[in-house]
């Protein structure tokens, strides 16, 4: 490495920690090593460069969003075995593309205990998390106390609009400390 490199990787440290590119900053002497190594072009090396911190941020963000979405576990739509409820692989096709949460549309599911509902209702959120979307999993006696809580507190107002920047909201119908029973799932688009 010359003096010049190690100028240069001195400027883009500098200018990556004020621009907030931390990928940048981590890959920056490594792509431009396998760059020069590939015989890639100024251009190539920058379109590799930024490609990996938009990879790193959108890797990130989805973590964020299905850490806030607050799901007890997580369980995808992928694993639910459709077998036992005929026809139903084309319609969670369908709303796991998620045009019914565009649209403002609710879902219901109901059905016996232990059919999947509580899956798939995660299911369906965890999918909508990896779209970019906000989402929020509650039990309606989790929503129902932090209501009640809030108006005690005079904060309604606040944890009313907090709910409403979603754009999906999951309640699951199911007793307060036992998830392994639900008797219904609902999954309202904001």
């Amino acid at each position: 490495m010359t003096v010049s490199d190690t100028a240069a990787l001195a400027a883009i440290g500098a200018a990556v920690l004020e621009l907030k590119l931390p990928t940048v900053r981590t890959y920056a002497a490594r792509l431009a090593e396998t760059a020069v190594r590939e015989r890639q072009t100024h251009l190539g090396y920058l379109a590799e460069i930024l490609s990996a911190e938009i990879d790193d941020r959108t890797g990130r963000r989805r973590a964020r969003r299905i850490a806030e979405a607050r799901f007890p576990r997580a369980k995808r739509l992928a694993d639910f075995n459709p077998d036992h409820i005929p026809g139903i692989a084309a319609t969670l096709a369908a709303l796991a593309a998620g045009a019914w949460i565009d649209a403002g549309e609710p879902v219901v599911l109901l059905g016996d205990s232990g059919t999947g509902k509580t899956h798939l209702l995660i299911g369906l959120g965890l999918a909508a998390c990896e779209q970019g979307r906000r989402v929020r999993y509650a039990t309606t006696a989790q929503l129902v106390n932090e209501l009640a809580e809030a108006a005690d507190q005079r904060q309604l107002s606040r944890v009313v609009a907090r709910y409403g920047r979603l754009d999906l909201l999951l309640l699951d119908l199911c007793r307060p400390c036992d998830y392994a029973d639900p008797v219904a799932a609902t999954a309202v688009a904001a």
